[in-house]
């Protein structure tokens, strides 16, 4: 029923997926390329449903990687820091960097960036905007690279195609993969770098099956249903 309270564009599209067939990660892009309709740089997406118990917390899977050819997106960061470690994140390309004055911009309801990053020492004060943070997906954390001391590091990855990935409670791991308008081959390359991270990271836990569905979308188009066979 919802998908008939789709649009025609979006039924258009629809009639080119074989619902019926579980194509090849290379057929799949090339196939979301095509039929993308959105009027902007549509963001094409890969969607994991994994066989695992979130509940369990040795069965969620959380982290960060650097794709190698981008996301075609323009990250705005922020970083607390201080001393001379903000003075890193500034030189590294920060777009905004503070201390105590940051915090209560962001308490106050700005949250123009797109990631946050913090040194250990300033956590104190990051904490307080957990609930501001945390469900926007924004909150520092030592898992995804964004608590360390190496801000120079965490910037530069963050601005050259850094994505974070993590379950959600009905075991999906959805992550961005690029732009439509990348060559089919990048949009590939990137695909099977969160593949292998994704297989790499498989919980000891988890038997028999782990990867149970996976899809590929644009941002409005429907979803490519991909061949677990096929890499």
């Amino acid at each position: 029923m919802a998908q008939n309270r789709r649009g025609k564009k979006y039924q258009d599209a629809l009639k080119q997926v074989d619902r019926n067939k579980s194509y090849s990660v290379e057929e799949a892009v090339e196939l979301v390329k095509k039929i993308d309709f959105a009027k902007f740089d549509a963001t094409v997406e890969v969607v994991f449903n994994l066989d695992v118990d979130t509940k369990q917390a040795d069965q969620q899977l959380r982290g960060a990687v650097v794709l190698p050819n981008g996301t075609g997106k323009d990250q705005k960061v922020v970083v607390f820091a201080k001393g001379d470690k903000a003075k890193e994140a500034e030189e590294a390309g920060a777009d905004v960097v503070g201390e105590a004055d940051l915090a209560e911009k962001i308490q106050n309801g700005w949250l123009d960036f797109d990631v946050a990053i913090a040194t250990p020492d300033m956590m104190a004060q990051v904490g307080r905007l957990g609930r501001v943070l945390g469900p926007k997906g924004l909150m520092p954390n030592p898992k995804t690279g964004t608590v360390t001391m190496d801000v120079k590091k965490a910037v530069s990855d963050s601005k050259s195609g850094k994505v974070t990935y993590r379950t959600d409670r009905d075991g999906n791991v959805a992550v961005i993969i690029g732009k439509s308008s990348f060559d089919a081959d990048k949009l590939v390359g990137n695909f099977k770098t969160i593949e292998d991270l994704i297989v790499k990271n498989r919980p000891a836990s988890v038997k028999g099956s782990y990867i149970t569905n996976l899809s590929i979308s644009t941002t409005f188009g429907p979803g490519v249903k991909v061949d677990l066979e096929s890499f």
